[in-house]
């Protein structure tokens, strides 16, 4: 008789507020076979809590592949298992995207059971745009991945969602103000907690507050993406280091009259037809 494998549930536990906690993250770590905690020790205090005496085992970053492996086996036996991370949703900047990855490869249902989640909570109290965003969580700690990555928000558009811990906060936002500028940025801390706060700033006024007052606690950035005002100006700036000849002549080579070629021509510089057709002359 063949074993039905059984299914790994991927439960969000509490980002700062106990209280987060949902019934079904309860119920679910309550009867599931085993817990694969990120750090056993820091998830032991949330099931004593909420009185869960469910078995635990460890995963996490150094032991992904070697405990996926292990994790799969039990799932395949027909034992179901709960991940949790220490804070928020599995799977989203930790290990957890192995474990699932593994688990689709054998055939093995995964399923979520939501809850808090650390960068959709401070995207939706930040006060910029939500429609289109992009995650990057923890900047890489390796130099040169640091600059591409810097390079590739350059010219991001969405609005930019990252995670900071307090020890590297004001060099991160002395780099993130070198490679974009002074941008909007919502400072979201200790999100959930007694203390939690969100302000609008911009880059250099919150460096101004935190070479002063020293940073506390988890933090999140919330920055506005390129603006269309910053593309139409750095547009400008490449077309005013061609001459306006040449500027013309890419239009008509791709077909346009020399009326229609300096229409764009104006509208690429930010000037009228009329300056065009006079510096032509």
């Amino acid at each position: 008789m063949t074993t039905e494998a059984g299914l790994l549930y991927l439960c969000a536990t509490p980002i700062g507020n106990l209280e987060d906690m949902t019934y079904r993250a309860v119920r679910i770590l309550k009867e599931v076979d085993l817990i694969a905690a990120e750090d056993t020790r820091n998830s032991i205090k949330l099931l004593n809590h909420f009185d869960i005496h469910t078995s635990m085992t460890s995963y996490h970053e150094y032991n992904k592949m070697e405990k996926g492996h292990i994790l799969v086996k039990k799932l395949l036996e027909g034992q179901n298992i709960a991940l949790i991370t220490d804070a928020g949703m599995p799977g989203i900047s930790d290990p957890g995207e192995e474990l699932v990855h593994m688990c689709h490869e054998a055939g093995i249902t995964v399923t979520a059971v939501p809850g808090a989640c650390a960068c959709v909570t401070a995207l939706a109290l930040s006060g910029r745009p939500s429609r289109r965003f992009c995650f990057e969580a923890f900047l890489p700690a390796d130099k040169k991945e640091r600059f591409r990555i810097l390079e590739e928000l350059k010219r991001e558009t969405r609005t930019i969602i990252i995670y900071e811990a307090p020890h590297h906060l004001v060099k991160t936002l002395k780099e993130l103000k070198e490679a974009l500028g002074d941008r909007k940025i919502s400072i979201c801390r200790e999100l959930t907690k007694r203390y939690e706060e969100v302000f609008l700033t911009t880059i250099s006024g919150a460096l101004e507050r935190f070479l002063l007052e020293e940073p506390k606690g988890e933090f999140v950035f919330v920055l506005e993406g390129r603006t269309a005002e910053e593309m139409k100006r750095e547009e400008q700036q490449e077309w005013e280091n061609i001459p306006i000849e040449e500027h013309m002549e890419r239009y008509m080579a791709a077909g346009m009259d020399k009326k229609q070629a300096m229409k764009e021509v104006a509208r690429d510089r930010g000037i009228s037809k009329r300056d065009v057709y006079q510096q032509l002359l």
